[in-house]
């Protein structure tokens, strides 16, 4: 690694650059709680002559602190600096074939149209219709909904994809859980679960979780493979999780289950119809987005013919939530222009490493980068076993809800739950709530393998 670094300084300049950006998604919240004083303070206020400029400049000061708070624009705002030193050291043209060229973004571009399809009205409808037939088995109230949501929803994830998963899990928990004002603690454990739930419900099949698209192909992972090694240790992991949650929280549910009696919030259901064949228009495009997902023309193009269909059937139609998904594309595409200079030092130190410590290292690693990165770079270390490469794609999954960068869905379910948490997700309160379901699925993997 010393040798490659001075060989290419470049190196050490995008990795100090990545880890610039992982630290500052750590004190986003911190921008965006100064933010809103500047707004409190300056919110009204009618500025004394000679001091109008003083208020504008303030709030000019709060709307920058605002993005910067964004966790969403975090890596693409990094990526300003990283393309210069770039630009500086290797050259204008080389670094816009890096950009062009090397770097897909297919990616960033499928969580765009997927996460759109999957947060329309008749998705969600439907989503909700099955998830209800689950929880009236359980009785139908709060915890039943929490319950439903967190097991069937992720799991949901090996067949529709898990940014569908995500997006579907997420709008459910914030209309049937968090609208009816859970406890803090509650509040980020639930969202810790949600996370590592998701990053570990996509790998019964081999097509719909990242980190297992990625080394399906070069390692010749099928569907069956994907059950028997790992499917049924993720399903056995969830339901682990979930129950040791709810019975840490069962006081806490029952004064939620109280407080929904009274206040009537939670639990709401539609009373308006869904004609069927909007409904099957939706998944069709959601299909049509799941096989055209490595194939830019056609997905954008199957994503125009969806906004015809959306202007046609607009009496049936939510308001389209574009701006969440594009937001979550853009911190995509900005971890993938990372990521992609930062196998100089990931590779070897995966290469050099026994069973289990790859696996607890992966783990580690994925919770400062992309799980389907990790995965990515693995398949470029020649010789490895069977059993290793079994571990290091248990670990980027179980490691994939301790932050909100490490499996690409998470900001998706950030952006549609952090109006629930003030001043944005913290970032420590989302570890502690994903460290313990992190240490049970790392556990069943390890003891089952």
């Amino acid at each position: 690694m010393r040798h490659r670094v001075e060989a290419q300084p470049l190196n050490l300049v995008a990795t100090l650059l990545f880890f610039g950006a992982v630290l500052h998604t750590f004190f986003t919240h911190k921008f965006r709680r100064f933010a809103h004083h500047l707004e409190d303070k300056y919110k009204g206020e009618l500025p004394a002559e000679g001091t109008q400029h003083r208020a504008t400049l303030g709030v000019m000061i709060a709307r920058l602190l605002h993005f910067l708070g964004e966790v969403e624009a975090v890596f693409g705002i990094w990526v300003l600096p990283l393309v210069l030193a770039m630009a500086l050291r290797c050259g204008h043209a080389n670094t816009v074939d890096y950009l062009n060229q090397k770097v897909s973004y297919h990616e960033p571009l499928f969580v765009v149209v997927i996460m759109t399809l999957s947060a329309t009205q008749p998705v969600l409808r439907l989503a909700e219709q099955c998830l209800r037939a689950m929880a009236r088995l359980a009785g139908g109230g709060v915890a039943a909904w929490w319950f439903s949501i967190l097991t069937f929803g992720p799991l949901l994830g090996s067949f529709i994809t898990e940014p569908a998963a995500m997006t579907i899990s997420a709008s459910l928990l914030a209309r049937q859980f968090y609208a009816i004002g859970p406890c803090r603690p509650l509040a980020y454990a639930t969202l810790g679960l949600l996370f590592v739930n998701v990053s570990i419900g996509g790998v019964l099949t081999h097509f719909a979780a990242p980190p297992v698209l990625m080394v399906a192909g070069p390692w010749k992972w099928g569907t069956l493979h994907m059950l028997s090694h790992f499917g049924w240790k993720a399903i056995l992991s969830v339901i682990v999780s979930n129950l040791a949650y709810f019975l840490y929280f069962r006081k806490e549910f029952a004064r939620l289950g109280e407080r929904a009696a009274a206040s009537s919030k939670g639990l709401r259901h539609e009373a308006v119809s869904m004609p069927g064949w909007v409904t099957a228009g939706h998944l069709l495009f959601m299909f049509l987005a799941v096989i055209y997902a490595h194939q830019p023309v056609m997905l954008v193009g199957s994503f125009l013919f969806f906004l015809a269909f959306y202007e046609v059937t607009k009496d049936y139609q939510s308001e389209l939530q574009l701006r969440p998904a594009i937001l979550v594309g853009f911190f995509l595409a900005g971890l993938v222009i990372h990521g992609g200079l930062q196998k100089w030092w990931i590779a070897p130190v995966l290469g050099s490493l026994g069973e289990t410590s790859l696996m607890l290292t992966s783990v580690v690693l994925t919770s400062f980068n992309d799980n389907a990165a990790i995965t990515y770079l693995s398949t470029l270390v020649p010789d490895l076993s069977d059993a290793m490469k079994h571990a290091v794609v248990a670990g980027a999954v179980a490691g994939g809800g301790l932050t909100v960068i490490a499996n690409a869905p998470n900001p998706a379910g950030q952006a549609i739950l952090g109006r629930f948490f003030p001043d944005g997700v913290a970032p420590l309160g989302l570890f502690l709530g994903a460290f313990a379901p992190t240490v049970v699925c790392t556990a069943c993997f390890l003891l089952f393998r």
